[in-house]
């Protein structure tokens, strides 16, 4: 219902409407425009164009499509961990997902270094992508952390791509600004296309789930999508 093409033009407030619409989608269909506007905290207004930017006229027309949505969700629903992903990889099964990762695409091909970067988690996916390209003949290297004398670094024609679940990992994005200082062309995975590191990134790619926090305060946001998209990224080049 959501196509990926529409969710990249998405704004700050469409990326809080979606979120919330597919948190709840079965209580949406019962909502009025003025009450999901209220809930929101958005005029009904915003809400029209958020319909229009997903190609339906009107609001009524909007429930409907959203109507037809749950049942086919019925008639087969994925557990609930599963909805999210089944949404994503949804999107991703487009043309507009493949025109996306062309610009990266170019770039990889043409590097003559490719380095992954990441805290965390995201520095396991740095390391695993580093190995999954290497897997796939295409030199790479992960780092782990960003606390690198990147000030000495003296390759030319490198890519890197970095990794961030928030987009603002403070070190991050001092190495980022690093990197790019020495003319390298950054490419970034991240939940959020208005973060800070997608923001700073000639090129990025956001998958626009729901964050999750545990235990304390732990991020516990799949990372699946990350995964499939270096995977698809070195497949491709």
């Amino acid at each position: 219902m959501f196509s990926y093409e529409e969710i990249q033009k998405y704004n700050e407030t469409d990326i809080r409407i979606y979120k919330y619409i597919v948190s709840d989608i079965d209580k949406i269909q019962y909502m009025t425009i003025r009450e999901l506007a209220k809930e929101l905290q958005v005029s009904t207004s915003t809400i029209l164009r958020f319909c229009n930017k997903n190609n339906f006229d009107g609001y009524s027309e909007f429930k409907e499509a959203l109507k037809k949505e749950i049942t086919l969700q019925a008639a087969c629903p994925p557990m609930e961990d599963l909805q999210e992903l089944s949404d994503f990889f949804t999107r991703a099964n487009s043309s507009a997902f493949e025109e996306k990762l062309l610009f990266a695409i170019d770039v990889l091909r043409k590097a003559d270094l490719i380095i992954f970067i990441g805290m965390g988690s995201s520095g396991t996916l740095a390391k695993y992508g580093a190995r999954y390209f290497s897997n796939m003949g295409h030199f790479a290297v992960g780092l782990e952390d960003a606390l690198y004398p990147i000030d000495s670094f003296r390759w030319k024609n490198t890519a890197v791509i970095a990794f961030s679940e928030s987009g603002e990992t403070e070190r991050l994005i001092e190495a980022i600004n690093q990197f790019k200082k020495k003319k390298c062309c950054v490419l970034s995975i991240t939940n959020s296309p208005l973060s800070t590191l997608a923001k700073l990134s000639d090129w990025n790619f956001s998958y626009n789930l729901n964050t999750k926090r545990i235990n304390g305060g732990y991020n516990g946001t799949t990372q699946v999508p990350v995964i499939f998209v270096i995977e698809a990224l070195a497949k491709r080049i």
